[in-house]
């Protein structure tokens, strides 16, 4: 047997609102319960509120910065594929996501990327496109389908389920099969080939 293919696809959800009285924590919920009724993978959650990595780059971080550092760093190394749980703040992606990025790079390399995004009008979509290119810069694939929440705090009643959850539901499924059908192809290529990042 195989253990490379069949063993579960390590997926690392990354919260990237930190801001106070955030909606991201509604969406991850949601999020994981997708991801719950799949046996392909395992998943850790990477929440930057929790971990607040400095926006200042430093080669000698200081106690603070390497504290974070070693809660989210072995996450991302370990991981086989991402999805990023994005708003969209001033038509752009959180500086606390751009942080988690800029601090690695290697973690990011040859790995599928998903992202699920929500906002006003749209739906945190331009957060996603720039998201894109910066995740090209890393030697990451992102996958084309995304799931995204137009107006999200209309969308989710106050206990934090959907209103209407057949699109989402089914705009995730979507997306996890193009991420797993990546992290399992990319996984098993640099078990005979590593990537020359």
């Amino acid at each position: 047997m195989d253990l490379t293919r069949s063993a579960p696809l390590r997926l690392a959800v990354v919260v990237a609102s930190n801001r106070e009285g955030r909606f991201g924590p509604v969406v991850a919920e949601w999020f994981l319960s997708r991801t719950a009724l799949r046996e392909d993978f395992a998943v850790d959650v990477v929440d930057l509120a929790l971990t607040p990595l400095p926006t200042a780059l430093s080669h000698r971080p200081g106690p603070e910065a390497r504290a974070a550092l070693h809660a989210v760093s072995p996450v991302l190394a370990a991981a086989d594929a991402f999805v990023v749980l994005t708003p969209e703040y001033n038509h752009s992606f959180p500086a606390s996501l751009k942080a988690l990025v800029d601090w690695h790079f290697t973690e990011w390399q040859a790995k599928p990327v998903g992202f699920v995004s929500y906002g006003g009008m749209a739906g945190g979509l331009r957060a996603v496109e720039q998201l894109r290119q910066v995740f090209a810069e890393m030697h990451a694939v992102t996958v084309r389908d995304t799931v995204s929440f137009h107006r999200a705090g209309e969308l989710f009643a106050e206990g934090g389920a959907l209103r209407d959850p057949a699109g989402p539901d089914g705009a995730a499924k979507t997306m996890l099969d193009q991420i797993a059908w990546w992290a399992r192809a990319l996984r098993e290529a640099k078990t005979v080939l590593p990537y020359a990042g």
